[in-house]
């Protein structure tokens, strides 16, 4: 009950509340079933709380080397508790992940194996979330506008999904009248969750092709052209399917080039990531008609958190 939280507990259930009034209006108009509820709002309580069609989901930031590890757990146990109260369920319902800053493919790597998925609806889409097994869920919640607006602009064109994950975005293309889509990733894990993703929604995988590559060696050799790219790859990879690392920063230039080798001229490539102070290579915009639309790209429920991601729409010139 409300009576045996700490004085943190009732400040963290205070933000809870006063966030879930902010965005009510927002859900219930965009109908809006996913959704990030609290992000670190607060510094000593580090995570970051989603709703999955009323499911919680708990993300812990890993604490800075000079925060103490007892205080930390006890804010973690206030924040679990406070939850508890304000959406009257028990501490087993909320799936609790604790973050590690890590890098390259470890920040995919399993937590469990309890293998349960779950149906949530985003626009026309069904998309599988499993809350327990990974760090990330299967969707990224902070792409949500982006995987809209490419609902919007696919109808009759070929849409070519790269760094594809669970192939959320290839589904709201498929059901926007895409009249073709290739999704590519290297992971099995993701492209067998994208196959389920195509199969919930009736979509078949004969005008909905799966590639299980690595996304350069695919770009050098595909004779395949496309109106509407996505290229969203990870800040780094260190996969062991390949013997190259991958640094968004770093490898940026080659990465774009090579995507825009299989851009129609009239096409639109978007570009995003979510790598922090990650900065657009100038040259880029020297080649191409380049424009940030990352403020464009974020809804209500990430807005105090401008940094999650950076995302731009790159054309040809002249086009």
């Amino acid at each position: 009950s409300e009576g045996t939280l700490t004085a943190g507990g009732q400040m963290f259930l205070n933000r809870i509340r006063k966030n879930r009034k902010r965005l009510k209006g927002w859900l219930k108009q965009t109908q809006t079933q996913c959704y990030r509820l609290y992000d670190a709002d607060m510094p000593e309580y580090s995570v970051a709380v989603d709703v999955y069609d009323g499911k919680l989901h708990l993300a812990e930031y890993q604490a800075p080397k000079h925060v103490d590890e007892e205080a930390a757990i006890a804010r973690l146990e206030d924040a679990i508790h406070a939850l508890c109260v304000e959406f009257n369920v028990a501490p087993s319902q909320i799936s609790v992940k604790q973050r590690r800053r890590q890098r390259g493919q470890s920040q995919y790597e399993k937590h469990s194996s309890q293998g349960r998925k779950q149906v949530v609806r985003e626009g026309k889409a069904k998309l599988l979330v499993n809350l327990q097994d990974y760090l990330d869920t299967g969707l990224f919640l902070d792409h949500r506008p982006m995987r809209a607006r490419i609902a919007a602009e696919a109808k009759g064109k070929r849409f070519l999904n790269l760094f594809c994950y669970t192939g959320t975005a290839s589904i709201h293309a498929a059901l926007g009248g895409a009249k073709r889509t290739v999704s590519v990733d290297l992971s099995n894990t993701y492209t067998a969750w994208y196959r389920e993703n195509l199969a919930l929604n009736g979509l078949a995988e004969a005008t909905n092709a799966i590639v299980r590559s690595d996304v350069s060696a695919w770009l050098g050799t595909t004779k395949e052209r496309f109106d509407l790219i996505l290229l969203d790859p990870p800040s780094f990879s260190n996969s062991k399917k390949t013997d190259q690392s991958f640094d968004v920063q770093r490898d940026q230039v080659s990465l774009v080039h090579a995507a825009m080798a299989v851009l129609e001229p009239s096409g639109v490539l978007y570009f995003s990531n979510n790598r922090r102070g990650f900065k657009l290579d100038d040259t880029l915009a020297e080649t191409y008609e380049v424009r940030d639309i990352s403020a464009q790209t974020l809804d209500p429920d990430f807005e105090r958190n401008p940094k999650i991601h950076q995302a731009w729409t790159l054309r040809h010139r002249g086009s």
